[in-house]
C-alpha cells in the first residue's frame, strides 16, 4: 500500500512559478517511478510527466515540456513537480501518482489527493 499526500497548490499569477511536492509513505519509495497529473474543470484527467524511480529519466506531455520539472529525493520519499512561466490553461488540481508495483511505468494504481492550481491572467 502506498499513500500520497500533495502539498504546494495555490494562486500564483501567469508568468510565475509554484513547485508541488508529493510525499509518498512507502519504504521502496525508491523502487517506484512516479507520475503526475492534472484534472482541470469540465475536462478528462490528463498526463503532465512521469520520472523513473532512479530520477534518471523524465518524460513530459508537449502542453508542459520546457516549462516543468518532475525530480525526486528518494531520501525524503518525496517526489516534485517544478512549474515555470504558468499560463491560466495550467490551472487544475494536480495529482501525483504511483504505479500498482515497483519498476513499473505507465499503469498507476495508487492516487494522491490532489492539489489546487489557479493561474490568473
Amino acid at each position: 500500500q502506498v499513500q500520497l499526500v500533495e502539498s504546494g497548490g495555490g494562486l500564483v499569477q501567469a508568468g510565475g512559478s509554484l513547485r508541488l511536492s508529493c510525499a509518498a509513505s512507502t519504504r521502496t519509495f525508491s523502487s517506484y517511478a512516479m507520475g503526475w497529473f492534472r484534472q482541470a474543470p469540465g475536462k478528462e484527467r490528463e498526463f503532465v510527466g512521469h520520472i523513473t524511480w532512479s530520477g534518471d529519466v523524465t518524460y513530459y506531455a508537449d502542453s508542459v515540456k520546457g516549462r516543468f520539472t518532475i525530480s525526486r529525493d528518494n531520501a525524503k520519499n518525496t517526489v516534485y513537480l517544478q512549474m515555470n512561466s504558468l499560463k491560466p490553461e495550467d490551472t487544475a488540481v494536480y495529482y501525483c501518482a504511483a504505479p500498482d508495483r515497483p519498476y513499473k511505468l505507465g499503469v498507476y494504481h495508487y492516487w494522491g489527493q490532489g492539489t489546487q492550481v489557479t493561474v490568473s491572467s
